[in-house]
C-alpha cells in the first residue's frame, strides 16, 4: 500500500522558514523523481519543485526560485522542502507526489501571516 505522509507545516511570520518532510512507502522510492505541489484556497494545485530520482537535478517554479530548496534521502525514503523567506502568498496546503504515479498524501498546511 502506497503512503505519502507530509509533515512540518505550521504558522509562520513573513520572512520566516519551515522545512517540510514527506515520508514515502509502498513503492521503490529511489526510482522516482519526486515533486512538491501546493494548493491555496480557491486556486488550482500548482507544481512547486521537482527533484530527480538520484537528487542530482532540481527544478523550481519561478515564484519560489531562490527561496525554496528540494532535497531527498533515498535511505530514509523521504523528500524535503526547505522554505525560506516565506511570503503571505506561500500560504497553501503542500503535497508531495512521485512523478508518474497517481498517489497523493493528505498534505500539510502552511500559513504565512503576521
Amino acid at each position: 500500500q502506497v503512503q505519502l505522509v507530509e509533515s512540518g507545516g505550521g504558522l509562520v511570520q513573513p520572512g520566516g522558514s519551515l522545512r517540510l518532510s514527506c515520508a514515502a512507502s509502498g513503492f521503490t522510492f529511489s526510482r522516482y523523481a519526486m515533486r512538491w505541489y501546493r494548493q491555496a484556497p480557491g486556486k488550482e494545485r500548482e507544481l512547486v519543485a521537482t527533484i530527480s530520482s538520484t537528487g542530482g537535478s532540481t527544478n523550481y517554479a519561478d515564484s519560489v526560485k531562490g527561496r525554496f530548496t528540494i532535497s531527498r534521502d533515498n535511505v530514509k525514503n523521504t523528500v524535503y522542502l526547505q522554505m525560506n523567506s516565506l511570503k503571505i502568498e506561500d500560504t497553501a496546503v503542500y503535497y508531495c507526489k512521485a512523478e508518474r504515479r497517481d498517489d497523493w498524501g493528505q498534505g500539510t498546511q502552511v500559513t504565512v501571516s503576521s
